[in-house]
């Protein structure tokens, strides 16, 4: 095995900003996101394609000179750090027909390579055919954005399928935000926008859409048509901008002025795509019939706009009627048609829109990150671990979803949805996030969310001690509480409540007193749960409070709801059925925790050698070919049966990972640390789909992981659920070694509480 902590330099060949082109853009964003996601695995180094030599440029040639090929393939060469050359390929970019050029350095660089092709073009004749044909023979693989360009390479090419390696282009990740959200902060307030971005050329066919706009005009008087981007460089000549003159002169031959605007300008990122999503119908108007993929036709797809393209394989493959309309190229009048459609139905055009985010949520950056760098892995070493870097822990979609009653259920996309109400198990679990976020950090703000929480917790207690779990959006207690079994929530309420208990030493006073006293209500009902995971809830909450308060009613609970389980758990073993119940449903590794938790109060063997049973069989039922999966929703995993796939959720990751560093911290098994991190990087890619559940924008995590995607929809548990299970890892540093000062603190702390709470020792 190859050092874990030695990154692999991977040389990308291209153009790179300041040089203006698609594919200069293009390449700096696939590089920083792979760099962002995997920078413990792979190191991005510029290979620029450039006549004149700029600093900060270690490698570069003058495509234009034949001997540069050999002479950058010799020093790249005797660099042993570089272990692979990405090489983003255009005809144009490298000297000689075709770029044939570029084979004098394909011959004679001794490093792996792979391409991505950004021309495929159709029909090709002997010479062209013959020059893919020996890239491909130099290449391990090749990269393609569309289904039409593994076809033509294929078909018309005679490149094996299995060469090929479909990844769409990329897109940035940006929040849900309705296009009314964003006209207000540019001054577009009661403008129905239109808009085109790019560098601008006669090839964008900008004036198709200008001879349009009278028409759709008349019906919609307060249209405004952005046409965003810098005119191309290659398009000025003498210092002269013809396009944009003749553009400009259009507008005002056809007396448009008060309905277009012009960004004459390369604008940052932020401002493009909040220019996009102000957006409420984009227009795509190439004249390029052979175009294979166009990055500003996705990224408006990426911000939610409905779109009118003209016909490519690009746009022919991907916008279907959900998603907008085709029109022929050059076809103003199909044009005007199909905007006033679109401009005059509001819903329609909000359907399309959330399509539009939905379809492209799979091809954001760290998506597309993870599908290159798993093609590495492939040519460079199977057997290597990919290392995936860790976001930083945010709040943001937690404080969203927060008001001044508590913590909201449910959410569309990143929009709290307020009519979903309340919920007893989210404020509870909110409750314990914030304490864990407060016990690293010492945020002051914490405490006015823990506040918050906590004094939910108490509302919802009834005179009885127990609690309700519904709580409408009028802060009124639900009908669905009298025919929906709540134990599972109370025994939830129960472990938040110890949780708060067992920071006796870090929390005023105030907030120990409160929780102790909620505690004290609920004790007539504790013996008498019944449920599995309430009986485990509950120990977990009972046994948080003995770590700093002696209470032997309390000690007398966790044993009597201990041998529940044990009792639960001699019935149904058996060969190859070490668990507690005939199924394996949500939240399961809470059982073997609670056992664990049992014996540290107790000093029962049973205790200790059920909870390591169990838990072991849990866990090979997740952890199965270096994958790992939670049980499945889709009818759960019942004995004897064979288990379901897809339907994963994150509460169960969460659950999996508290319960992998409680039996880490006890029992100094390295391959729990191991699997806690297999199972985090669920969140970030290592699943199924290659795609992230998780939301570094938002800070929001999605619903679920289906079958085919991802749920977008980032609801209070989901993102908790996320965040308990970011907190967790923040004590186990991102390498093999224990690392930051907080972390270790935090440990340290963790294991001067057990030994205060247990007697037993671990042999």
């Amino acid at each position: 095995m190859k050092n874990l902590n030695k990154t692999s330099k991977i040389l990308f060949m291209s153009t790179f900003p300041p040089t203006t082109c698609g594919i200069a853009t293009y390449t700096t964003d696939t590089m920083q996101s792979i760099q962002r996601k995997f920078g413990k695995s792979f190191e991005c180094k510029e290979l620029e394609i450039v006549k004149d030599q700029k600093p900060g440029f270690p490698y570069h040639f003058n495509p234009e000179e034949k001997q540069e090929y050999v002479r950058i393939a010799e020093e790249i060469n005797r660099d042993p750090e570089v272990k692979l050359i990405h090489i983003q390929h255009e005809f144009g970019l490298f000297g000689g027909d075709y770029g044939t050029y570029l084979f004098d350095f394909l011959e004679k660089i001794n490093k792996p390579v792979v391409m991505t092709f950004h021309t495929v073009l159709p029909n090709p004749n002997p010479e062209l055919k013959s020059v893919v044909q020996k890239l491909a023979a130099f290449s391990k693989v090749i990269f393609v954005m569309t289904q039409e360009s593994v076809k033509i390479l294929r078909e018309a090419y005679d490149i094996r399928e299995e060469d090929l390696e479909l990844i769409q282009h990329g897109t940035h990740m940006v929040a849900w935000k309705s296009p009314e959200e964003v006209k207000e902060k540019y001054g577009f307030k009661g403008r129905l926008v239109l808009s085109t971005f790019g560098l601008l050329g006669a090839g964008k066919s900008i004036e198709t859409a200008l001879y349009a706009l009278p028409e759709i005009i008349k019906q919609h008087p307060d249209v405004l048509y952005l046409i965003i981007g810098k005119t191309h460089p290659g398009n000025i000549k003498n210092n002269r901008d013809d396009y944009r003159r003749f553009l400009k002169s259009l507008v005002n031959q056809l007396e448009l002025s008060a309905h277009v605007k012009f960004y004459d300008s390369y604008l940052e990122l932020k401002q493009l795509l909040e220019l996009l999503q102000a957006t409420d119908v984009y227009l795509f108007t190439s004249k390029d019939p052979n175009q294979a993929v166009s990055g500003t036709f996705s990224y408006a797809m990426s911000c939610a706009c409905p779109i009118i393209a003209t016909t490519n394989p690009h746009t022919r493959e991907i916008l279907n009627h959900e998603l907008g309309i085709l029109i022929k190229i050059g076809d103003h009048k199909q044009l005007s048609e199909a905007a006033i459609k679109l401009l005059s139905d509001k819903k329609l055009r909000k359907f399309m829109a959330v399509q539009a985010y939905t379809k492209t949520s799979s091809s954001v950056w760290d998506n597309i990150a993870i599908q290159h760098a798993k093609v590495y892995q492939d040519v460079l070493d199977k057997n290597e671990p990919l290392k995936f870097s860790r976001p930083k822990i945010k709040l943001d979609h937690l404080k969203r979803l927060s008001t001044e009653l508590g913590m909201i259920q449910f959410s569309k996309i990143n929009i709290p949805d307020r009519d979903s109400g309340y919920t007893l198990d989210d404020n509870a679990r909110a409750l314990i996030v914030m304490l864990m976020h407060y016990n690293i950090f010492r945020t002051s703000e914490d405490l006015d969310y823990i506040d918050l929480y906590l004094s939910f917790i108490e509302r919802c207690q009834t005179g009885s001690g127990n609690f309700v779990n519904y709580i409408d959006e009028h802060n009124q207690v639900h009908i669905k509480n009298d025919y929906v079994n709540l134990e599972d929530s109370n025994a939830r309420a129960i472990w938040a409540l110890g949780q708060v208990v067992s920071e006796v030493h870090n929390l005023p006073p105030e907030y120990i007193k409160r929780a102790k006293s909620c505690l004290d209500k609920a004790r007539s009902w504790i013996p008498g749960v019944l449920s599995p995971r309430s009986i485990a809830f509950t120990i977990k909450g009972l046994f948080l409070y003995l770590e700093n308060f002696e209470d032997q009613e309390f000690k007398k609970a966790i044993e009597k709801l201990a041998e529940n389980l044990i009792s639960r758990y001699d019935l149904n073993r058996e060969k190859d059925w070490e668990w507690f119940e005939e199924y394996l449903t949500y939240a399961n590794s809470i059982l073997p925790e609670a056992m664990l938790l049992a014996f540290l109060t107790t000093g029962k063997k049973v205790y200790k050698n059920t909870a390591l049973e169990s838990f072991e069989f849990l866990l090979s039922k997740m952890y199965k070919n270096g994958k790992f999966r939670v049980i499945s929703n889709k009818g759960w995993h019942q004995k004897h049966t064979k288990p379901e796939i897809y339907g994963e959720q994150p509460i169960d990751v969460a659950y999996t990972i508290q319960a992998l560093d409680i039996f880490y911290q006890h029992f100094k098994k390295p391959e729990y640390k191991i699997k806690m991190e297999k199972a985090f990087n669920w969140f970030l890619g290592d699943n199924h789909l290659n795609r992230i559940i998780y939301n570094p924008v938002t800070g929001g995590c999605g619903d679920g992981l289906e079958k085919e995607n991802v749920n977008l929809n980032q609801g209070a548990e989901s993102t908790i659920c996320y965040l308990m299970a970011r907190l967790i890892m923040e004590s186990y540093p991102e390498s093999s070694e224990y690392g930051s000062s907080h972390a270790n603190a935090l440990r340290t702390k963790k294991r001067r509480r057990v030994r205060k709470a247990s007697r037993p020792e671990f042999r």
